[in-house]
């Protein structure tokens, strides 16, 4: 077999970088990045185990958040345990099997919020729009339905990513990732074939997942404004809109983020890598940082329980 002159053929083990650019400082970046992982993990984990072991929040709206928290868990803990591994302790290799399932983790757990905010959405949508049938229609089956075709949805678009790379990517110019984490195009940018068909499916897979759940997500928040609207008194309103304020602000806070990413890694020619690194990095590990604490302040029920737990915890001791 002809390999290529200066690149690697199927190499064993690849380089993360880091921060291109910010090598200097990434012992410091570690540290704001650290503080937000765990208390991402701290707050979704209380908000998780709220939602457990109190009956009165065994309802979709809660269920949906559970789910939210357990995803963001699982997706910070896919990237910072090794980032900070490299920004640390000097710890850049990764095998190159690892990398592809590091990779197929991360964008699954992505697609898997994305889905679990349209379920959010969807069942706000149904519970202010048709309260009437809003019990017949996310029912316990209903539930565990919108569980498993999210996940499935997510690892089945994100498997096709790890297999055009694993079968037909075989020869390497590099085995350098200018990046903290083993992202899809940051490993097909490093071969030396044709990566067109890498690129335009995950293109495919960018717009069908964000593009198809952003629609139907904003139409849906559409019909609910429009129905709010409409009462005929301020105070259900008022209510009616509260309780949709904390969904919008996680809706905004990861779509925002993720389009700032995803455009600056593909179209960004002319912005510093060390932008596109930080984008990609905040996009992964803001969410999950804020989200408990929106729905922390936001949400009336969780708000309570926290502050009862705070309080029995304190006059305990």
């Amino acid at each position: 077999m002809l390999i290529p002159n200066g690149s690697v053929f199927m190499p064993a083990v690849l380089t993360l970088t880091g921060i291109p650019g910010l090598e200097s400082v990434q012992h410091w970046i570690g540290i704001p990045f650290c503080v937000m992982y765990f208390l991402a993990v701290i707050g979704n984990s209380l908000i998780l185990g709220i939602i457990k072991y109190e009956h009165s929040l065994h309802k979709p709206m809660y269920i949906f958040l559970a789910m939210l928290g357990a995803t963001d868990i699982a997706l910070s803990t896919c990237i910072l345990p090794k980032m900070l591994g490299i920004f640390w302790f000097h710890l850049p290799e990764i095998s190159f099997a690892a990398c592809l399932l590091q990779m197929w983790l991360i964008h699954s757990f992505q697609a898997i919020e994305s889905g679990i905010l349209l379920a959010m959405a969807l069942d706000r949508y149904v519970a202010i729009c048709d309260p009437l049938r809003h019990v017949t229609i996310f029912s316990q089956q209903f539930l565990t339905h919108i569980a498993v075709g999210v996940t499935l949805r997510a690892a089945i678009l994100a498997t096709p990513c790890l297999v055009l790379i694993k079968c037909r990517l075989k020869f390497y110019r590099t085995i350098v990732i200018s990046h903290t984490y083993c992202e899809h195009m940051a490993i097909v940018k490093l071969a030396t074939e044709d990566v067109r068909i890498n690129k335009i499916y995950g293109l495919f897979v960018a717009f069908s997942i964000l593009g198809f759940d952003i629609i139907f997500i904003t139409l849906s928040y559409v019909q609910i404004f429009i129905t709010v609207f409409q009462l005929p008194q301020k105070e259900a309103r008022f209510k009616a809109f509260n309780t949709c304020i904390a969904h919008i602000c996680v809706f905004l806070q990861f779509y925002l983020l993720a389009f700032f990413s995803f455009f600056t890694h593909r179209f960004g020619a002319h912005i510093p890598p060390y932008i596109h690194i930080l984008l990609s990095n905040l996009y992964l590990l803001v969410p999950p940082f804020l989200n408990p604490i929106v729905y922390g302040v936001k949400t009336e029920q969780i708000h309570d329980h926290v502050l009862k737990l705070f309080s029995k915890t304190i006059f305990n001791h």
